[in-house]
């Protein structure tokens, strides 16, 4: 019986957890360690892109015969990457600017794929975007929404999946990408590294086998 290849995310996000959780996928959790400061600026999808692959590879370097998923996602409104708040001022801060207006959603993804002795083999990056419209949002609101602690660990103080749907009056776009990690450009990618994404579900074939 052929070894099965395992599906590796390297995130603590649970919303990405959530979201391939939700695919009936079967994976292991290894958060990547690194630091996520850039030495330079970059243009956004850009920046999502290396920083998903450095997220990827650190963790692959401990994984073998694995396939590991890398993402990393930030809110850019008038040309400004807004990541996630460093406290509750500057999460005030970003919905007051992004309140009854329209930013994009960048997220990376990575997959980076060893072999039997641990050794990265071949890797594979994109970025998609998603356009988010935005309802008006007094202070009162903006404080309340503070308050119940969602904003404070996410790209642009919001989660769309969360009680920030509130103000969320539209998107152009892959609604995943919002939330993290976007399903049908990690479909395309599985699929051009010549996998699918049903080999690594639960109710995928009997015998463990991969397709190549």
């Amino acid at each position: 019986m052929l070894i099965k290849r395992a599906l590796v995310l390297a995130s603590a996000s649970p919303r990405r957890r959530e979201v391939l959780s939700g695919l009936g996928l079967s994976f292991e959790v290894i958060p990547s360690t690194i630091d996520e400061q850039i030495s330079r600026p970059l243009p956004p999808g850009e920046m999502v892109e290396q920083l998903a692959l450095r997220k990827a590879e650190d963790v692959a370097r401990s994984c073998k015969y694995s396939l590991v998923i890398g993402a990393d996602t930030v809110v850019v409104l008038d040309g400004k990457v807004l990541g996630k708040p460093a406290d509750r001022r500057e999460a005030y801060a970003m919905l007051e600017r992004l309140q009854g207006r329209t930013h994009q959603v960048y997220s990376g993804l990575a997959l980076v794929e060893t072999d039997r002795d641990g050794q990265i083999s071949r890797r594979s990056v994109r970025h998609r975007i998603t356009r988010v419209h935005m309802r008006p949002m007094s202070p009162d609101e903006i404080e309340w929404y503070i308050y119940t602690n969602e904003p404070m660990d996410k790209a642009g103080s919001y989660g769309i999946q969360g009680l920030g749907s509130f103000w969320v009056t539209g998107i152009d776009g892959c609604y995943t990408n919002v939330v993290g990690l976007s399903v049908p450009l990690l479909y395309e990618m599985v699929r051009d590294m010549g996998y699918s994404l049903i080999d690594f579900t639960k109710f995928g074939p009997s015998d463990g086998r991969t397709r190549r």
